[in-house]
């Protein structure tokens, strides 16, 4: 048998190809199509979607008319813009990449000059020659068009060829704008839509909406769970606080010994209907997140910490200035730990004090100078603290005197303090009425053997050159 070809034959590939290259061919100039300046068969389509209009609309229809032809014209001229740009056979690559209009960057100063909306027409001037808010317009400084709000956000299908470009795309014919707002405000589709808009915000405003009964249910599902919070979070401070451990041996409710918290929270439940009513639906599984578990305390835990830091780091920078005291320590798997405390004036109350606050340990790598105040002006920069505020509590020359002042004094001491002590003693006793004299310490001798030789004797001996037998 013959192998199974695995490849197209050469015959096969040049006959694929010639059918490739004959459909692109039959496709060539196809898009032409879609560009043209005939506007019949559009005009077609907005004569039939007039007819389908409601009888309602015929007071209107002499408005509606001129807002078309300001309409069209704008179409107009879009349309032949967009032909300008998208024919490939009359532009090049480089003139259709000039044509394309991008947003306008109101940040360059060389575009103030393109923005053609006037702020006057953001009054409308009655016949009794007052003026009102047009609330409903609003010009986009990025597309330079104004838009019509009401009307894009609550008009419908049916409408939105009659609103016209102010509901959808936006417009900017600047010539005809005055007229185009005018006949659009007093439109009947435009009041339709500004009654829509004003009924929502005075629904919004009293809370009156349709899902006024779901927003209802979830507010009052919201306060549940903050009132539940609040006890969680409070039984964690107190354990805390108290340095006491939060979990036991078991991790489940009215069992025992299942730890601190969960004991906490059931005492609460006794007497707390918020309390009580989560425990039920945690026995019911009516929920599935509980808060109770050891992950949520950790978390609560680690909130806490950050906060009281917050709070002392806040007292560190109104006092400005601090000091600190460092110590390195082994723990038991012999890395060093290096326990951080800031002493500073507190006046956050009314008596001023001077306050010690531990920051926290600090894993040292290496103990010498360089490394401890390498350590430390890390710390101090994520505490946004400024290392040149650190104040010691004594200079080093300072205390390099004091100890000179006192080794001399003991010095002085060691050769004529007793006898000026004596002095004053006796000066002491005279004016107390007592005799000056002070207790001899009584020698204490001791018995001589019979063969001892004492010091005096042996030396006398060796002076005469005699030794004792």
């Amino acid at each position: 048998m013959f192998p199974i070809r695995k490849q197209l034959s050469g015959a096969e590939k040049r006959k694929k190809k010639q059918k490739e290259e004959a459909l692109i061919q039959s496709q060539v100039g196809s898009l032409n199509k879609y560009f043209t300046n005939n506007q019949k068969a559009e005009q077609t389509e907005v004569a039939e979607q007039l007819n389908q209009d409601d009888t309602d609309n015929k007071l209107n229809d002499q408005k509606y008319s001129e807002l078309n032809e300001l309409q069209n014209e704008d179409q107009k001229q879009y349309e032949n813009d967009k032909v300008e740009v998208n024919m490939p056979e009359n532009n090049s690559d480089e003139d259709i990449n000039q044509e394309i209009v991008f947003p306008l960057n109101v940040d360059d100063p060389g575009n103030w000059d393109k923005i053609h909306f006037n702020p006057s027409h953001y009054k409308r001037q009655l016949p009794n020659s007052e003026k009102s808010d047009r609330r409903w317009l609003v010009y986009s400084i990025s597309m330079d068009k104004i838009f019509c709000f009401c009307c894009k956000l609550f008009k419908t299908q049916r409408t939105t060829m009659k609103l016209g470009h102010l509901a959808d795309e936006g417009y900017k014919d600047w010539k005809n704008i005055s007229r185009c707002l005018s006949l659009h405000e007093t439109s009947k589709d435009h009041i339709d839509c500004m009654t829509s808009w004003i009924e929502l915000e005075r629904r919004l405003r009293k809370k009156k909406t349709i899902d006024e009964n779901i927003q209802v249910a979830i507010n009052k599902e919201r306060e549940h769970w903050k009132q539940v919070l609040k006890r969680i979070i409070a039984v964690v401070q107190r354990i805390a606080k108290n340095n006491l451990p939060l979990r036991g041996d078991n991790e489940k409710l009215y069992v025992e010994n299942n730890g601190i918290f969960l004991q906490l929270i059931e005492m609460i439940a006794e007497f707390d209907l918020i309390m009580e009513e989560h425990l039920q639906r945690v026995q019911e599984r009516q929920i599935h997140y509980t808060y109770l578990g050891p992950k949520i305390q950790n978390e609560l835990i680690q909130m806490l910490t950050a906060e009281v830091r917050s709070s002392i780091v806040a007292k560190i920078k109104h006092a400005k200035y601090f000091t600190i005291i460092l110590d390195c320590t082994p723990d038991a798997s012999h890395e060093e730990q290096m326990p951080l405390v800031i002493r500073c004036v507190d006046d956050s109350e009314n008596a001023i004090a001077f306050e010690e606050f531990w920051i926290g340990f600090l894993k040292v790598n290496e103990t010498s100078g360089l490394g401890l105040f390498t350590e430390l002006k890390n710390i101090l920069n994520n505490l946004e603290r400024d290392i040149d505020n650190i104040r010691e509590n004594m200079d080093i020359d300072i205390a390099i005197r004091q100890l000179k002042g006192l080794i001399s004094s003991l010095q002085e001491f060691k050769e004529s303090g007793f006898d000026q002590a004596l002095i004053e003693a006796e000066h002491i006793a005279s004016e107390m009425g007592n005799e000056p004299i002070f207790r001899e310490k009584p020698i204490i001798r001791r018995k001589r053997q019979f063969d001892e030789i004492n010091s005096e004797e042996l030396q006398l001996h060796l002076l005469k050159g005699v030794f004792p037998s």
